[in-house]
């Protein structure tokens, strides 16, 4: 393993800790509660737009 090889793992594996350790449940709950509100949303606005671009088939005589 050549020294920039080990200076990266280093730097990675500091960076990682320092997130790991200043993470708290209350920032999991607020991202858990951020992404289900986003997935909410953007399902709405798919299915919304969805049903405003259909295009009309005549009925068959």
């Amino acid at each position: 393993m050549n020294d920039l090889t080990g200076i990266r793992s280093g730097t990675a594996g500091g960076t990682l800790t320092i997130i790991i350790a200043n993470i708290t449940g209350t920032d999991l709950l607020k991202t858990s509660v951020l992404a289900a509100i986003g997935a909410i949303v953007s399902y709405s606005v798919s299915y919304l737009l969805k049903r405003l671009t259909r295009k009309r088939v005549p009925p068959e005589k």
